[in-house]
């Protein structure tokens, strides 16, 4: 269970203070307090204040609200604890839980595609809410890995060897938050859940730990719809990925362990629950995981590197543009792995990758969608999240802009895509090649090359031009405003997609 000590404190401090409340209640995701002077409660703290979407004052209900999302009843009660039994009102908040629970329910879709949007809508949600406490780490180890890129490639500075301790050490402090994210992202996402985070984060663990991933590197005994076997599980046949760098199968892990964790918690005794609850959790929802993430995996990826071989082959052209308009979707999902592979052949087979060259505007163009928002909010928490994420992507990782920025305000995502889609259309059209992984801005010099194309560099810049003014435009005008600050505030009790599957 999260500590939420300190944003109990901070929140009446920001009230202002304990003898300025009456009353406290809460509904599904808001904390109102009945002030004795409305006019003491600062405003301002509460739009920076990490764990909080927001604020506002009803005139009409005489209540002043602090927008939490699905945690406000564990915030309620630390702030109860604080304050003591005199702000209580238990009908009142009895009242307005069933009241907005009713208004959630009331607004969902009608027909199957409203719900399929729906569906998408809150699963991001969940995917970037569980994402979001450890998106400053990303940000870091992104612009470490692109200082580290800059340090070290002989086209650049070449002052580190890419062969020396030096740049493996700084390159491990780089990738590390990538490499345990299903650590980091299945405690967070565990108190996102309200499952148990330690539970959580030891599943995570176990879907990186060093024999795992030799299974999911090493050589498959059989084939199976095109999935490599390699792997049984008490005598059944199972493929293991590499889950390192993934998210979506420890969230779906953190949303499982809660159902079971709680089953176990009820009916064991508390004698021997602090050890055999886990147990069991990790067990039953590792095994799931392992036995059903892994070939549903592998089957989408497998599926869709063969799809986008198979429209590289066609048409160049047409490629750079659906695939820098929609690479990133795989990313979200994890699902974009299966493609890598395709990538280093191509590099060990031609020496070039024209796939590695469309995926590079993809990156480029989430830099673009941040770097809009960077420059249009004038919120100061969302203004240097935004920053960090731009520089982030410009360094070759966009996890920080995506989750951070534009998946969470929804309209920005598709809008760099356009930049995406126009960057890569125009490399198709004059078939840029790529001589190396590194992508986005920071890996310029892997286009540095007149082997194939003497004006190979200059169709890269040109590119990569169009890419920013597109997506940043595109962004700026029509893919957020401020106002999607307070509709966000609005929608927060709609973010956790697995929230009533659990209750």
């Amino acid at each position: 269970m999260a500590d939420y000590k300190d944003l109990a404190s901070n929140i009446i401090e920001n009230v202002g203070g304990a003898s300025n409340v009456d009353k406290v209640i809460h509904c599904i995701t808001r904390l109102r307090f009945y002030l004795k002077d409305e006019k003491k409660a600062n405003d301002a703290a509460f739009e920076d204040m990490a764990g909080v979407a927001g604020s506002l004052y009803n005139k009409g209900l005489g209540q002043y609200q602090v927008v939490i999302g699905p945690a406000v009843a564990d915030v309620y009660d630390e702030v109860i604890a604080q304050l003591g039994d005199r702000v209580v009102d238990t009908e009142a908040t009895e009242a307005a839980t069933a009241e907005t629970e009713g208004d959630n329910g009331s607004n969902k879709p009608t027909n199957i595609f409203g719900w399929i949007a729906y569906g998408f809508k809150v699963l991001i949600g969940t995917i970037t809410g569980s994402m979001i406490p450890v998106i400053g780490l990303l940000a870091a180890g992104g612009m470490l890995n692109g200082f580290l890129t800059i340090l070290s490639d002989p086209k650049l500075l070449g002052w580190v060897s890419p062969t020396s301790t030096t740049f493996t050490l700084v390159q491990s402090m780089a990738m590390a938050p990538f490499y345990f994210l299903p650590v980091l992202v299945g405690f967070t996402a565990a108190q996102h859940m309200k499952s148990d985070p330690l539970t959580v984060a030891a599943i995570g663990a176990l879907l990186i730990k060093p024999e795992v991933v030799a299974i999911a590197t090493g050589k498959a005994t059989a084939h199976f719809l095109g999935m490599p076997i390699n792997a049984s599980f008490f005598g059944l046949p199972i493929t293991v990925p590499n889950y390192a760098y993934t998210i979506f199968p420890i969230i779906f892990a953190a949303w499982l362990a809660r159902p079971v964790g709680n089953f176990f918690k009820k009916h064991l005794p508390v004698a021997i629950r602090s050890i055999f609850q886990p147990l069991f959790t990790i067990f039953i929802v590792g095994s799931v995981v392992l036995v059903i993430m892994g070939p549903v995996i592998t089957l989408l990826s497998s599926g869709i590197s063969v799809a986008v071989n198979a429209l590289i082959n066609w048409n160049y052209a047409l490629s750079g543009l659906i695939i820098g308009g929609l690479y990133q979707c795989l990313v979200i999902f994890g699902l974009h792995w299966m493609v890598v592979p395709l990538i280093a052949n191509e590099i060990a087979q031609q020496g070039q990758s024209p796939l590695n060259a469309l995926v590079n505007f993809t990156m480029i163009a989430q830099g673009a969608g941040a770097l809009a928002v960077f420059f249009k909010t004038k919120n100061a928490n969302l203004k240097g999240l935004a920053g960090a994420g731009t520089l982030s992507a410009f360094a070759g990782i966009t996890e920080p802009a995506m989750y951070g920025i534009n998946l969470k305000y929804g309209k920005v995502f598709w809008t760099a895509n356009i930049g995406g889609a126009v960057g890569g259309l125009i490399a198709g059209l004059f078939h840029l090649h790529m001589y190396g992984f590194t992508g986005s801005l920071v890996g310029f010099p892997s286009f540095a090359s007149s082997k194939d194309n003497p004006h190979n560099l200059l169709i890269f810049v040109i590119a990569s031009i169009a890419t920013i003014l597109v997506g940043f435009l595109c962004t700026y005008f029509f893919g957020f405003s401020d106002k999607d600050l307070d509709k966000k505030t609005k929608t927060v009790a709609k973010k956790n997609v697995f929230k009533e599957a659990v209750q």
